[in-house]
């Protein structure tokens, strides 16, 4: 069963990855009229979303390949994100609109990017 963990873990960091590949570039590209659904978004957000789904995608290949580097780009993801959110906060301090869902979204984006890069690293580290 523990040689299966990698795989699973990969399968959800991939879906969880596409779906935010997906949610991030409809936005962007106004695909779907998800932006308009979306109301006041903030776009460096976005962007660092975007970022992060890619890197979610590598990670999830790492998983299954069992490389080393995978806890590496994911903690690249997790600094993005926290820059991210930083420049959030700084951009509600300063008076610009945002959905209030955002502040809950980064954070629990946060969250799991840094659960999958401990599982990563306890997972992979192990195994070689």
């Amino acid at each position: 069963m523990k040689r299966y963990i990698p795989f699973i873990l990969a399968i959800i960091l991939a879906a969880f990855g596409l779906l935010t590949l997906f949610l991030s570039t409809s936005v962007i590209f106004d695909l779907f009229e998800i932006r308009a659904k979306e109301g006041n978004y903030v776009l460096f957000v976005v962007w660092s979303n975007f970022i992060s789904s890619i890197i979610y995608i590598f990670a999830a290949y790492g998983f299954i390949k069992r490389q080393t580097w995978t806890p590496a780009i994911l903690s690249v993801s997790i600094i993005i994100l926290i820059v991210a959110f930083i420049g959030l906060l700084i951009h509600i301090y300063l008076g610009g609109i945002y959905e209030t869902r955002t502040i809950g979204a980064m954070i629990f984006r946060i969250i799991v990017t840094l659960i999958f890069t401990i599982l990563a690293y306890l997972t992979i580290k192990k195994e070689k």
